[in-house]
């Protein structure tokens, strides 16, 4: 390490999307010459190994993730249990501050990046270090989520000073964000998003995987509201996978014409109801192009075969196929006959479709996903966003249909605007010379201010 490198430790909440994202940033500093620590659960650390592209400079610490009544025995993320335990989960990170404050004291970095642990700030003070609050959801989604608003009615208002008047949310998804920030947290008397507003607040920085020319209005937003400087590491592209796409989904795709093929995913957490399952199933059926589907078995349901609907399976065999397990999405995006993605806009799925050449029908499942559908179809207008009851929040199988017809249609005015605005956007991404190196060195830039 350079006499000017940076010493960094990582310790995100412990979702692999999270872990993932947090190793993405890392990746990019470490190609800069800084010295990365990623703390992360212990069995974890295979999972990640193979995204780890500077093993000489990002050092894996694992560590044990307590026990927490409530939890089954051996939780270490938020995949391996459903939603309304995820609090227990941040209660088991929470009773990890001192064995983190024992390996600060040992690492000795410059700064601390992290996410839900709330603690952080004051420990990292206390020790003489700096910390980041790196947020792996949008600067929109942080604009208009963390807020402590007690109804449902407030919420479907933006909050006061909100840059654009183009984002809206709806009553069942006012519902859903409500229930979700006025969670108590398990032994600490505050709420969900009392925990994240004291996170943002009590930093030094605020983090994001984002760009100006994208996202500049609400950073500025964030500036203000929470009077923290905003630093952008650009787009944090992943890499492009250097193996091949496993044989049996390369075959079963190669049989279609270029651009014809929906590839559906909604995330590695997502499990719909069964009757949300089916009509998603059976819309994407409906909309007549070939298909791929790669969705966890619905609630109630073991397997995907015993929740697919009567004759599905005889009438789609030549035409479409539906997996239970984790799929190579990069690379099936990348696919020639795959056209169009129907994704949940999670924020690492997104980065991969923005610069994939697929056209985007989104379905957002909870939370910042929400956010980020409005940001893809309403600002930025490179997708089609499924319709839901406003009340409900249900979807149906003709929706499912309308919205992927909408997208693919080489007549439709809609597909048409989104397909333009797609190219444009991912013409900026992946075509702007030095525009991610900028973006990341101006990131180290600000770290080093903040030492001064």
């Amino acid at each position: 390490m350079g006499e000017n490198s940076l010493r960094l430790v990582m310790y995100p909440w412990f979702a692999m999307g999270h872990l993932t994202s947090f190793l993405h940033i890392s990746n990019k500093f470490a190609e800069r010459g800084h010295k990365i620590f990623l703390i992360l659960p212990e069995k974890t650390q295979s999972r990640l190994e193979k995204f780890n592209l500077y093993p000489d400079s990002i050092s894996f610490i694992p560590v044990t993730v307590p026990h927490v009544e409530g939890l089954p025995h051996g939780t270490e993320t938020s995949s391996e249990v459903p939603f309304p335990l995820y609090s227990l989960l941040r209660h088991a990170m929470d009773l990890t501050e001192s064995t983190i404050e024992y390996l600060l004291q040992e690492l000795k970095p410059h700064f601390v990046f992290f996410d839900f642990t709330h603690w952080l700030p004051d420990l990292t003070r206390r020790l003489g270090m700096k910390s980041v609050h790196y947020c792996t959801i949008s600067p929109l989604a942080v604009a208009y989520l963390f807020r402590d608003e007690s109804t449902v009615e407030a919420l479907m208002d933006p909050p006061l000073g909100f840059p654009t008047t183009g984002i809206k949310i709806y009553t069942h998804e006012a519902r859903v964000v409500s229930t979700i920030n006025n969670m108590k947290e398990f032994s600490s008397g505050m709420t969900y998003v009392q925990r994240m507003i004291k996170s943002v607040e009590e930093c030094d920085a605020i983090g994001f995987k984002s760009c100006s020319e994208m996202e500049g209005t609400y950073c500025d937003f964030l500036e203000k509201k929470f009077k923290k400087p905003v630093f952008l590491a650009g787009p944090v592209l992943p890499k492009p996978p250097s193996s091949a796409l496993d044989e049996k989904w390369a075959k079963w795709l190669d049989q279609f014409k270029p651009k014809t093929a929906i590839f559906c995913a909604l995330g590695s957490e997502a499990r719909l109801k069964m009757d949300q399952f089916q009509e998603l199933i059976l819309g994407i059926e409906l909309s007549g192009y070939p298909f791929f589907a790669a969705l966890k078995p619905p609630i109630g349901a073991d397997t995907i075969q015993e929740a697919l609907p009567e004759g599905f399976q005889e009438r789609t065999e030549k035409i479409g196929a539906v997996h239970g397990g984790w799929v190579q999405q990069q690379m099936i995006l990348a696919h020639p006959s795959v056209g169009c993605f129907v994704t949940h806009c999670g924020s690492g799925s997104l980065s991969e479709a923005m610069v994939s050449e697929c056209q985007l029908v989104l379905i957002p499942q909870m939370g910042d996903q929400i956010m980020n559908a409005r940001f893809m179809a309403a600002d930025l207008r490179v997708g089609v966003e499924v319709e839901k009851g406003d009340d409900s929040g249900l979807f149906t199988k003709d929706g499912v249909a309308k919205a992927i017809r909408l997208a693919m249609d080489n007549d439709s005015e809609i597909g048409n605007e989104i397909r333009a605005n797609h190219a444009k956007w991912r013409d900026f991404l992946l075509g702007e010379e030095g525009l991610e190196n900028s973006y990341m060195d101006q990131f180290v830039e600000k770290l080093r201010g903040l030492l001064e």
